[in-house]
């Protein structure tokens, strides 16, 4: 749900878009920090946050690292 928010901000597309691993946080709802492979040896590690259920409001890309490897720490950030 968040691919299209990051190609805006990236400025291209992604063919490949899959999610390896994720922690959660949480906050006033959750913060999930989800490493993606988005191709060749390629990851980036994604910020998004969802809102408590009554506000009623979509998944949000709050903010994301690039230039990582399969083998970088997901970390919070």
């Amino acid at each position: 749900k968040v691919k299209r928010q990051l190609e805006e901000k990236e400025g291209k597309t992604f063919d490949v878009f899959t999610a390896v691993e994720f922690r959660t946080q949480v906050v006033a709802g959750t913060n999930y920090f989800i490493k993606v492979h988005v191709g060749n040896d390629d990851f980036m590690h994604l910020r998004v946050f969802r809102s408590l259920p009554h506000e009623n409001k979509p998944l949000s890309l709050h903010s994301y690292q690039g230039s990582k490897t399969k083998h970088d720490e997901l970390a919070y950030f």
